[in-house]
């Protein structure tokens, strides 16, 4: 996992990052335990989670993004309603990843409706776990007052701001490796030139407080290259 500095005000100076400097797990029993309790049914839960994001197609998506979205998370908590339940989205969210947008979310979300009434956790906290999970197949459709949804999207794109930008960049085109070279370069471009059009990356005020600046240079940068006569 990528090693993380703490920056003066406590939070973790790389957003990317999976581990804090005292080598905390994001992903760890006991952190996985605090939202879905310690049953038999909860840690295989987690068990087959942890094998999903580890499964060998995977260049992205991978443990080392869940736990580095959970990290990113901290950061926001205070902005969230039901911080629990943006948790447990963050560790559904990608569970499913066969590379196809908006199915991969549906499933994962669907696996979470599934699962975590096993667990023991309430029902209401399992629907808006799916909920949130199902937003970020397009991170453009919370609405006002959407405090765990704004939390979650902010976390999941807290990547872009981090100094390990081009190995993200370098992991997607891997888990596109199928899709020839000027096609990527055109379908990335195009999602990067959408997102630099938004007024604003980040929905909470912390996120963009921390991130918003150095993602927009970071995004900025690789389009550029994929304009140029190497992309």
């Amino acid at each position: 996992m990528i090693d993380a500095r703490t920056s003066p005000d406590g939070l973790p100076d790389d957003p990317t990052a999976g581990e804090t400097a005292a080598g905390d797990d994001w992903t760890g029993c006991g952190r996985w335990a605090a939202l879905a309790g310690e049953s038999a049914a909860s840690l295989a839960v987690r068990a087959e989670l942890l094998a999903r994001w580890a499964e060998p197609h995977r260049r992205y998506h991978t443990r080392t993004h869940l736990a580095a979205v959970l990290a990113a998370v901290e950061p926001l908590a205070a902005e969230a309603r039901d911080v629990a339940a943006v948790r447990l989205a963050a560790w559904f969210h990608d569970a499913v990843y066969d590379g196809r947008p908006g199915w991969d979310e549906e499933r994962s979300a669907q696996l979470a409706q599934s699962r975590l009434p096993r667990c023991g956790v309430p029902a209401g906290r399992v629907a808006e776990t799916a909920r949130l999970v199902r937003l970020t197949a397009a991170h453009d459709t919370t609405g006002p007052g959407d405090g765990n949804g704004a939390v979650l999207c902010d976390a999941d794109l807290a990547v872009l701001a981090g100094p390990g930008y081009a190995d993200y960049a370098r992991a997607v085109r891997e888990e596109y490796a199928h899709v020839p070279g000027p096609l990527f370069a055109q379908g990335r471009a195009e999602v990067l030139r959408r997102l630099l059009a938004t007024p604003t990356l980040y929905r909470t005020r912390r996120a963009r407080d921390l991130w918003e600046e150095r993602a927009r240079a970071n995004m900025t940068a690789e389009l550029t290259a994929l304009s140029g006569p190497d992309a």
